[in-house]
């Protein structure tokens, strides 16, 4: 197993600062979040410049953003952004994504449609579009939302066959977990018929595990490999922190993503991250 580090705010160069002290205390992955609004209140980086100063201040570190919202974004854009990164990183550079956050106000405040089903319908257009740019070859789209003439983007990601991509996956919902098939790794998640989220546990991840394994079959450009990423928050007692995380090391989680999104302050978050990874 390996284990990122979700850094959950502070000013940019606390950021930047921050993921090169992860490295240090021997976490696998630093990550930063990609949103655009949250409450006008709480100040907010934007996710892909801070991932290009990461990339060449670290050296090992996996890089990404958890997650980022292919839908919200024009795709050709975020294809260049992310093969730029790519080769900063020297490829080191991961793409976690999603619906995203209908309440961002890259959503709610510019005017795009927040239902749900749009939101999935964008994400899927969004990923066969970068899948497609990122090739190198002539590439022309035709979509629902989206339509590009012939493009070909140079140069290609540094990364064979392609820049890793993890989906959110919805377990008990056909068409989410359909759409983590083609690609590169799952962030589960569960859900109550209301909505609300329901806790992810290591019986989940087998079964999750035994559905990837059983369905998947690996063509194009997608990787061999496939990673399960579990989220949450460890102790810094070293045996209640191995009690967490272990059982779904065994269940075949390949990544545990410490996630303190309840952070008081940076302070607290720097305890943690100097601490290292849980095991």
């Amino acid at each position: 197993m390996k284990f990122g580090f979700v850094i959950p705010g502070g000013t940019a160069p606390e950021i930047v600062r921050l993921a090169s002290e992860l490295e240090d205390a021997g976490w696998d992955g630093v990550f930063y979040y990609d949103d655009i609004y949250t409450d006008g209140k709480t100040e907010l980086s934007a996710a892909w410049p801070i991932m290009a100063a990461m990339a060449v201040t670290t050296k090992k570190v996996r890089i990404g953003s958890l997650l980022t919202a292919v839908g919200r974004r024009r795709p050709w854009e975020l294809a260049r952004e992310s093969v730029t990164v790519d080769w900063l990183s020297k490829g080191r550079l991961v793409l976690p994504t999603g619906l995203g956050w209908a309440g961002d106000g890259a959503y709610t405040r510019a005017g795009i449609p927040a239902e749900r089903r749009v939101r999935a319908e964008m994400l899927d257009e969004g990923l066969e579009m970068l899948d497609g740019l990122w090739s190198g070859r002539p590439f022309r789209y035709n979509g629902k939302y989206n339509q590009i003439r012939s493009m070909r983007f140079i140069p290609r990601p540094l990364q064979k066959p392609r820049i890793p991509i993890w989906v959110v996956g919805a377990w008990g919902r056909p068409k989410s977990m359909r759409r983590v098939l083609n690609y590169d790794g799952l962030i589960p998640v569960k859900k109550k018929p209301n909505g609300d989220h329901e806790e992810v546990t290591p019986a989940d991840i087998r079964e999750m595990r035994k559905f990837v394994s059983e369905k998947r079959v690996v063509k194009g450009n997608m990787r061999r490999d496939f990673d399960i990423v579990k989220d949450g928050t460890t102790s810094l007692d070293r045996t209640k922190a191995r009690e967490t995380v272990q059982p779904f090391a065994d269940a075949g989680a390949t990544w545990w993503m410490e996630s303190m999104w309840g952070y008081q302050g940076l302070l607290e978050v720097r305890k943690r991250a100097r601490a290292g990874p849980p095991l």
